[in-house]
């Protein structure tokens, strides 16, 4: 089909498209949209996020759905409950011209209660996630005796996120003739089981769903020392005016540690994580939606029901640990038909596994420099001036001010005024930038020539053997306290009651402030720079240890032993 009109939905349905603005269907949607409608067949469909998923099974749900009958006659299981927000609110806005339909959205994190009152209310399509949905049907509030078709979206995601169990057993509790719907990015293996086990001769459908990347995306890195991560972020963000970005991290805490940093430099920016209430969540989704905020910093779990058709940017600023992952995340823009881009913030150690993300995921990764201070002032200056050139003024209060603008600038040339006048736009931003240094770690493809030592400086920690402590875990204590995982650590020293451990010279003022105050192992930690005497650690040391009666090389005495007195047993005699 061409366009939804040649569908086979319902006047109401169409309606509801219009006033979205849509009329040319995808490539996913044209394909799905027929098979549900006109068969009772299970469908495999497998497309990159931003593709229309959402639609491609929605509006044949939708159609449907007989609005006489008080069942839950359809379930849509996701794996966020962001996703699972999103996308009712999206059913309801297909179906705002039908009568009589009722959509509820049940997730954890909001108050059960509620969600069995509106349950009450006899809805006919439920989109859950997972864990809810099973509480609920656990204790007997939701019932599925009557459903007819069930929809797993984002499959994929479900399973990595360790929801088979539950997937399983709502399943079971599903008639055996419904209509089973898998939506899916990518399909890994334990998809197929799901597919094998509960689907019936399936359709199939594949619209480049798999380990490949989005055609309308850009992907591009830049190299930088990890110290200047941060700094780096704000360049790329201060070089694009308009920018509207998802800013991915790696944990929560760092997560909130960078959008806390980017709002106190006043950038129009929030956080985005599992540590936030139900309510906080949807607040910061919403101002985002509405253009309130410019950067969104988030974990990748949290942006998974991500849906926002308009972003410029995807910005990594720590490597995913996986191509799938990185493709999920990069898929957020370049979306409905708009093209995007996707850069990634890495350090020199890291580039080896850039390349072997780009091969798994079949993407062809471009090395840009960092801005440098003037790049960004020149870009912001031109397009400030391209506003004004195109500003179209049409406001009569405007001009009953211009006699007396004209007579205060009266004194003034054209190029004094021009002067004054991007001065008082900019000057903040050149005073910021001026004798900026350059922040890209090797010049953009430059040979690679002998590593440059790395300077390290000795800590000691009051933590040794005594507490159970590993080199591993000392590794782990150190990143989970700096909030970094790509600093390099050198030689690493356990005693019974404290350690000594080595670490980038470049960190040692960050490793300094993030022990500060905190505690490991049920340990008020203490961390500072060993001091450089050489007898010191060798003496603490030797206080440490235990000096043994023998060698380990004989199994007797060792040489000029004197036994105090002989033991007698037997016949034999023993020290």
């Amino acid at each position: 089909m061409n366009n939804f009109s040649e569908s086979g939905l319902s006047p109401e349905l169409l309606y509801g498209i219009a006033a979205l603005g849509f009329e040319t269907p995808t490539p996913i949607q044209a394909q799905s949209i027929p098979i549900i409608l006109e068969s009772e067949r299970d469908l495999i469909a497998l497309a990159q996020t931003g593709t229309g998923k959402t639609a491609a099974f929605g509006l044949p749900l939708l159609q449907l759905i007989d609005p006489t009958d008080d069942r839950v006659q359809a379930i849509i299981l996701c794996p966020t409950r962001e996703l699972c927000v999103q996308i009712t609110k999206d059913l309801e806005e297909y179906a705002q011209a039908v009568e009589g339909l009722g959509i509820l959205a049940v997730y954890g994190g909001a108050a059960i209660t509620g969600q069995i009152q509106a349950l009450r209310r006899k809805p006919q399509i439920i989109v859950g996630t997972p864990g809810r949905t099973l509480d609920l049907v656990d204790r007997g509030n939701l019932k599925l005796d009557g459903v007819r078709r069930l929809v797993l979206d984002e499959a994929d995601e479900m399973l990595n996120m360790g929801f088979q169990e539950d997937l399983d057993r709502i399943l079971a509790t599903t008639p055996a003739d419904k209509q089973t719907l898998l939506f899916s990015a990518t399909m890994p293996a334990a998809a197929r089981r799901i597919s094998r086990d509960y689907m019936r001769n399936p359709a199939e459908i594949n619209l480049g769903g798999g380990n490949t990347a989005p055609l309308r995306v850009d992907h591009q890195f830049v190299v930088v020392k990890g110290h200047d991560r941060y700094g780096a972020l704000k360049r790329l963000v201060d070089a694009v005016p308009d920018i509207y970005a998802v800013i991915f991290c790696r944990t929560r805490r760092e997560t909130q540690k960078v959008a806390d940093e980017l709002m106190q430099d006043g950038y129009k920016a929030d956080a985005l994580h599992g540590d936030l209430s139900q309510g906080q969540r949807d607040y910061v989704m919403e101002r985002f939606r509405r253009n309130s905020l410019q950067l969104l910093v988030a974990t990748d779990v949290a942006a998974r029901g991500l849906d926002v058709d308009d972003l410029t940017h995807v910005l990594h600023f720590n490597l995913p640990d996986s191509s799938a992952v990185y493709l999920h995340r990069s898929g957020r823009t370049g979306r409905a038909g708009k093209s995007g881009i996707s850069i990634s913030i890495i350090t020199g150690r890291e580039i080896r596994r850039l390349r072997e993300m780009a091969k798994a995921a079949h993407v062809d990764f471009t090395e840009k420099p960092v801005p440098t201070g003037r790049d960004i002032c020149e870009r912001r200056l031109f397009h400030f001036i391209d506003r004004v050139e195109n500003t179209v003024v049409d406001n009569a209060e405007i001009d009953s001010f211009l006699p007396v603008v004209q007579e205060k600038l009266a004194r003034m040339d054209r190029e004094t005024l021009i002067r004054r006048f991007v001065a008082v736009e900019f000057q903040d931003l050149l005073n910021y930038y001026r004798d900026a240094k350059d922040l890209s770690a090797q010049p953009v493809g430059a040979a690679k020539g002998p590593r440059k030592p790395v300077r390290f400086t000795r800590f000691f920690i009051n933590l040794g053997e005594k507490q159970k402590l590993s080199v591993g875990q000392l590794i782990g204590v150190v990143n989970e306290k700096t909030g970094k995982r790509d600093i390099q650590i050198g030689k690493i020293e356990l005693l019974r009651n404290f350690s000594f451990f080595e670490v980038d010279s470049d960190y040692e003022q960050l490793v300094l402030d993030s022990f500060r105050n905190t505690s490991a192992h049920g340990v008020d930690l203490k961390v500072e720079v060993s001091v450089p005497d050489k007898y010191e650690d060798e003496r603490a040391a030797k206080k440490q240890r235990v000096k043994p009666k023998y060698s380990r090389a004989s199994s007797g005495p060792k040489p000029g032993f004197k036994p105090n007195k002989f033991k007698k047993k037997g016949n034999k005699k023993r020290y």
